[in-house]
């Protein structure tokens, strides 16, 4: 869905080394930590709502000293925890809002698999790549389903505590994430549909848009 040729260059690297390639589709929304959770009834195609999954995340975020990584809006990370645990990096947005996702197994933080400093190496060699941000979250994690069991979106209430690792700077935060499961429509058109909807009950329960547009951003004071 992306039109970004080093995205999709990394992405046929990534299948051919053991790794998976997959673009993700959300929306970010900032809320109060009393805030109470959306009801999803009204959202076009879910039939069910999950119970919760909680999950502890704990990712390390690596860069160069310039930041030359983010400056071309992607990221590298290092994450335990949840069903995706691993080496993954994120691309930059395309026109339509998805967002290209590389993933390898779980490794050690501090060795960097040669397919993912070959994947960044356009933009920043493995050696200068370290540590800047740390970021534990605290998700608790619905599927919304179809009538058939599908999975149409996946929704995740998290509680973040972020550390700048340049600075030591702490912050923490509460948001939702809203991405479209395997079973989500396939046409432009009813994908547009059930993401307006899920953004009207967001907001029907006192959600409002994302201060930033990711967690590394956040955590670095972007």
């Amino acid at each position: 869905m992306t039109t970004d040729r080093t995205a999709h260059a990394a992405g046929g690297d990534a299948a051919a080394n053991g790794g998976t390639h997959t673009v993700e589709v959300e929306l970010k929304f900032d809320v109060d930590e009393s805030t109470p959770l959306p009801d999803w009834s009204a959202l076009p195609g879910v039939a069910h709502v999950g119970d919760p999954e909680p999950r502890r995340l704990d990712a390390t975020y690596l860069d160069s000293d310039d930041l030359a990584l983010a400056h071309a809006g992607y990221a590298v990370r290092h994450r335990t925890g949840g069903p995706d645990e691993g080496w993954h990096i994120k691309g930059p947005r395309g026109a339509d809002g998805g967002r290209v996702e590389l993933h390898w197994p779980i490794g050690s933080v501090g060795e960097i698999p040669d397919a993912v400093a070959d994947a960044v190496s356009k933009i920043a060699r493995a050696s200068a790549l370290a540590p800047i941000a740390r970021i534990l979250n605290s998700r608790t994690a619905y599927a919304l389903e179809d009538e058939h069991g599908g999975v149409v979106a996946e929704f995740v209430d998290d509680h973040v505590t972020a550390t700048d690792e340049r600075t030591g700077a702490e912050r923490s935060w509460r948001e939702w994430e809203f991405e479209l499961g395997p079973a989500a429509p396939a046409s432009a058109d009813e994908r547009a549909a059930l993401l307006t909807a899920a953004e009207a009950a967001v907001r029907a329960a006192g959600g409002r848009a994302a201060a930033s547009d990711s967690k590394l951003a956040r955590t670095l004071g972007a």
